[in-house]
């Protein structure tokens, strides 16, 4: 703070009246008194500096609601607390399986626990989609300790959204903000009931913006590092304007538990699903039919793209609007209805919150040069009832016992559910265990290929599978609501 030393004597009490420093020891004794000065308040300053939620927390915390849920399950048969799991080679096996009653099938009650915000005054609260999915009973716990009953007016997994109602009036609501104005390094604050601790308050910093996560398309998720454990999961994100920004949604663990890396939607996307579930009671989302991969440094070397940015367009579905509208494999898409698409994550969202039958501008850039064309934009299948169908058994049909080895149920569609996914072969799995469990294939799944080869009925699947030695991996081809993947598959 001061150049040169000096002499701590000159510092010392004196009975001398302090007068203007005209003299050297004068001037030095003024840099001891300043020196002291700083080294006293320099503790205060930096206090000032750090942020004080308590006002925030004080107007805010009486919208944050806490949400229990209570789910009927049905047991599976034959199990009983007073009958122990034994393997058939145990010598106990068979005395319980002749000597104890089987109780047959049983139900219990799941219980769970959320949060959720209040975003008017007449009762409609957001959470999660699954905080609430399959729940018989929703209940809603105030901060002034009243509780009510609650019910779903929507929900949408895609976007993991969900709107539910409660039958009161005159409620603090949450204040919007703007999620495009938050800069990472902004402080904001978390308020929740983890592991059932209402009111929680936690606070942290944006981590990052715009974050993709596997599976999820249509959410450009904030990061932050305010801690978020299971039960805050549908809770509000608060700037330091006491705004909501987002809605606590997702923890990336190891095990289970907070690791510094939270995922919150942006309060826009938030808003703009909940007007559509007030609304109509569901989500409508756009759809171009194209699948597109991202653009490395050496593909937009070769396209002639000064940058590695857009989504490279791998197929075209035939008589979807992409095709009609011009767009060819192999084209590079790089703006949206004037929005850039900076990496192949953007354009999903970017369709996706376009209204059905509105007409978009692509620009595309195709042999060096870029373009533009106009789409008209078409309906994205709702993933629940394209599930709903798939999931329906065909009449008659029988699994194979070669496919039941491996984890596996499956059956052939119907003829209707074939036209309605419109899908030429293909099998339906109706239960998914071990081996398939652990690889991710999941009951609903269409499987319509096996490295490759296109699957057209049972007993092809079956004899196909029966080439493959154990311990090989396959492709699975698979057709999940409206998207297919590839499932790499062990034989077991």
């Amino acid at each position: 703070m001061f150049n040169g030393s000096y002499d701590l004597r000159v510092c010392m009490p004196s009975r001398q009246p302090v007068r203007q420093p005209s003299s050297p020891g004068a001037q030095q004794a003024w840099k001891c008194l300043l020196l002291f000065a700083a080294l006293l308040f320099a503790p205060a300053a930096v206090t000032a500096q750090l942020p004080d939620f308590t006002e925030l927390v004080e107007k805010q915390g009486a919208t944050v609601v806490n949400i229990s849920t209570t789910q009927t399950v049905k047991g599976p048969t034959g199990s009983s607390p007073q009958v122990p799991q034994l393997q058939e080679d145990d010598p106990f096996y068979e005395f319980f399986r002749r000597f104890v009653p089987n109780p047959g099938p049983r139900e219990f009650q799941n219980n769970s626990l959320g949060s959720g915000f209040i975003i008017s005054t007449d009762g409609y609260i957001l959470t999660n989609a699954h905080v609430v999915e399959a729940a018989d009973e929703i209940n809603v716990k105030l901060n002034d300790k009243r509780e009510f009953k609650a019910k779903v007016i929507g929900s949408d997994k895609r976007t993991d959204i969900a709107l539910i109602k409660i039958d009161a009036t005159n409620l603090p609501a949450v204040k919007f903000g703007d999620p495009n104005r938050l800069k990472v390094g902004e402080w904001v604050i978390a308020i929740g009931s983890p592991f059932g601790f209402e009111n929680t308050v936690t606070a942290g910093i944006v981590s990052a913006k715009g974050r993709s996560l596997p599976q999820e398309n249509f959410v450009p998720f904030i990061q932050t590092d305010a801690a978020v454990n299971p039960g805050n999961s549908g809770g509000p994100l608060f700037n330091m304007r006491g705004e909501v920004v987002g809605i606590n949604s997702q923890i990336y663990s190891r095990t289970g538990g907070f690791m510094g890396l939270s995922f919150s939607i942006p309060i826009d996307v938030a808003n703009d699903i909940a007007t559509q579930l007030k609304a109509g009671g569901k989500v409508t989302r756009g759809r171009i039919g194209v699948v597109i991969q991202p653009v490395t440094r050496e593909l937009a070397e070769s396209f002639g793209l000064p940058k590695p940015a857009g989504a490279l367009v791998s197929s075209v579905e035939k008589g979807s609007p992409a095709e009609k509208a011009g767009i060819e494999v192999g084209d590079v898409i790089l703006k949206f209805n004037g929005k850039d698409v900076t990496s192949s994550e953007d354009l999903p969202r970017l369709v996706g919150g376009t209204r059905p039958g509105n007409k978009a501008t692509v620009q595309l850039m195709r042999n060096k040069a870029t373009r533009e064309v106009a789409v008209a934009v078409g309906e994205m299948p709702d993933e629940a009832r394209s599930a709903q169908r798939s999931q329906r058994r065909a009449p008659g049909a029988k699994p194979s016992e070669s496919v039941s080895r491996l984890g596996m149920t499956l059956s052939e569609p119907t003829a209707e559910q074939r036209k309605e996914l419109k899908i030429a072969g293909g099998i339906l799995v109706e239960d998914a265990q071990g081996a398939a469990a652990k690889a991710g294939i999941r009951r609903g799944d269409i499987i319509l290929g096996v490295n490759n080869q296109d699957v057209k009925s049972l007993e092809q699947f079956t004899q196909l599978m029966t080439q493959f030695e154990k311990g090989k991996i396959v492709a699975m081809l698979v057709r999940r609501g409206g998207n297919s993947l590839y499932i790499p598959f062990r034989i077991e």
